[in-house]
């Protein structure tokens, strides 16, 4: 799981939106609330990378 204060000081790669935990898969994505990218976490590490997305 993600913490709280690092997703509070994340931001999407492309538009710089702010992210949240994806709604049905919250332990593996990340999503964008501005442009709807999800990026995926791979062993709890958020892989905010625009090929990944």
């Amino acid at each position: 799981m993600i913490d709280p204060k690092l997703l509070a000081i994340l931001a999407c790669p492309g538009c710089l939106g702010d992210l949240e935990l994806g709604k049905d898969q919250p332990e593996s994505l990340i999503v964008c609330t501005k442009c709807g990218k999800k990026y995926p976490i791979k062993d709890g590490i958020p892989v905010l990378l625009a090929d990944e997305a």
